[in-house]
Order: structure tokens, then sequence, then C-alpha cells
């Protein structure tokens, strides 16, 4: 149950219980290893998991530096034109010619992560178990392909037609004329956004969430015309129906259905009546009554 912190009167209003799905309460433990490799990866854990690293380390120069060359390329061309001009006109000139360059690497880029998001194995689908075995890694190389973008260019392109076609490109599913207003996303290959749904701005979004030494990856689903407030979280294993909104700064904890239409919001979410909304919107404006 939650309470509203707000007024003294409306923080008697209560949400429902959030219904969950059976898989969010499920709490198994990973399946007997599948072969020798996935018994090797389980005992020498952390040894296994600094490999991984190392070559997820490497697949990012990889792709770090065929995003860079042909920028390199623009410069090792570019910088020699403003050799004539004044101290001042060529500094400025190198100025602007490394800014250009940093937006290039940032386009290449967009283009890049995808092509290596296909070419190796990072096809994800859901799964619940340890962290260290081997139906995790697809999971942990997509993502760590997808921060490439989200950590250094993704701000520059977010609400821009060329944040949408990465996205998309990544695997993401999204809808016509949706809104998506925030560049705190992961697993997007597991997030589903419908037509003209609408995710505000720092809206964090992450098909996947841990405990108890386990790790559980499941997909989410935004439906058509839903609307997730500001800075709002959703985690793995939700499903926000048609025209749903979840409130700003609130917590969609694993499992949750949101059904159509409704109204949910607070840590944790839960559905808020239309007659709680009212008292809400009436103190927001210092209309209701202390008394």
């Amino acid at each position: 149950m939650l309470l509203l912190p707000l007024s003294p009167r409306l923080c008697a209003i209560k949400c429902e219980d959030v219904p969950m799905s059976e898989f969010a309460k499920d709490h198994s433990k990973s399946p007997p290893p599948s072969g020798r490799l996935e018994t090797l990866l389980r005992r020498f854990a952390r040894a296994s998991y600094a490999v991984v690293v190392l070559v997820v380390y490497v697949l990012a120069s990889a792709a770090l530096g065929l995003a860079l060359a042909p920028v390199l390329w623009g410069w090792h061309r570019c910088a020699g034109l403003g050799a004539g001009l004044p101290p001042v006109l060529h500094w400025i000139w190198l100025g602007f010619l490394g800014s250009l360059c940093f937006f290039g690497f940032g386009l290449h880029l967009l283009i890049v992560v995808p092509i290596f998001n296909f070419l190796l194995p990072t096809r994800v689908r859901p799964f619940k178990g340890g962290y260290y075995q081997l139906v995790a890694v697809p999971w942990f190389l997509h993502n760590a392909l997808f921060y490439l973008v989200r950590f250094t260019f993704l701000p520059f392109v977010t609400l821009t037609p060329f944040g949408v076609w990465f996205l998309k490109a990544m695997g993401m599913k999204i809808g016509r004329h949706a809104f998506i207003n925030t560049e705190y996303i992961s697993d997007p290959q597991l997030i589903t956004i419908g037509n003209d749904a609408a995710l505000g701005g720092s809206v964090r979004i992450f098909a996947h969430y841990g405990g108890g030494g386990n790790l559980v990856v499941a997909p989410i689903v935004i439906g058509d015309k839903a609307t997730l407030g500001a800075g709002c979280c959703v985690m793995g294993d939700v499903e926000i129906g048609e025209g749903a909104v979840i409130l700003p700064q609130s917590v969609v904890l694993p499992g949750s259905r949101v059904p159509d239409g409704e109204t949910w919001g607070g840590i944790p979410a839960g559905r808020i009546s239309k007659e709680a909304m009212s008292l809400v919107k009436l103190d927001i404006r210092g209309e209701v009554d202390p008394a």
C-alpha cells in the first residue's frame, strides 16, 4: 500500500494492491549447467567474467575505431585549409572542425554499433537465473554495445529521427508517432513502445532486474497512447496498457500489469482512482479544504 505525500487530507488516499505476474514472483535458481563450457564458467565465475569484459573492450575499441576512422581522415584533409588564416581565425577554424568531427563520429557510431549488434551473438531472450551463465552473455554483449552510444552520443540525438532510427536498429519496437524523450534506456531489444505513446524526460526504462543471486531479463510493453511521466522508472516484466498514465517520479515494479486507461503513481507505483486524482489536482491548485 502507498500513501500519497501531499496534503494531510490527501495522505489518506491509498493506492490499490499492484497486480503482479507469476514470472516476477518466481525466484527459482539457475538450472543445472548445460555443458562443460558452462560448468567452467560457473566454477570460475570471476575469471570468466574478466575474460568476457576484456573481449567486450576489444569489440568496443573496434567499433569506436571504425566510427573514428572517416572522421580522422576528414580532419587530416581539412585541418590544413586554415593554415593561411590569421592566428585567431585559424584556431576558430580548428575548433569548428573539431566540433564537426565529434558529430561526424557520433553519426558514424549510430551506424557501426547496430551492425556489430547484428553480426555478433546478441539475440536476447527472457530468462531467469544466476549472473554467470551462457544465456546471459548475449544480454551482456547487447547492452555493452548499446552503452557505447548511450554514454557518448545518444543524448545529442534524443527526440530526433537519428535517435529513433538507432533505437529501432538496436531492436526496440517503436510505434508511429511515439515520443521518446530519454536516453536512460537498457535492453532495447526487449522493449516495445506503442503508437502515440509518450516517454517523458529522464524516464528510466530497463528490461532487467536482479537480487538474491538471480538476474531476471523480461520484456517491457508500453501500449498505444500510454504516457510515462518525467523521471519515472519502469523495470523488466512490466506491461502498461493503452492510454494508461504513470505519474512523474513513480517506480513501476517488475511484474506490474497496468490496465488500459488507468493512472498509476507512487513508490512503488499503484493504481490511483479518478476520485483520488481529482483531489490531487485540487490540492495542486490549492483548492482542497485543509479541514
